[in-house]
């Protein structure tokens, strides 16, 4: 997993996460990878317009962030 982080910090590409917490609630959220260590993500929040870190252990799954726009009726 951290291999693939590590190509997402490098290419500077947002990811979309889903996250459980340590008590239990689950939330999806959008990061900019900052920095991995053994245990940890470092990562801006989009959601809390922060950095925080985030436990390996407790990324339930990861993929690159789709921008979607609203349709225009001209």
């Amino acid at each position: 997993m951290s291999r693939t982080l590590e190509w997402y910090r490098n290419s500077r590409t947002p990811i979309e996460i889903i996250y459980m917490s340590k008590d239990g609630s689950i939330t999806q959220r959008s990061l900019l990878v900052l920095d991995i260590n053994k245990n940890n993500v470092t990562a801006f929040c989009y959601l809390r317009n922060q950095k925080r870190t985030f436990l390996l252990d407790s990324i339930l799954s990861y993929r690159p962030l789709i921008k979607t726009y609203k349709n225009e009726v001209i």
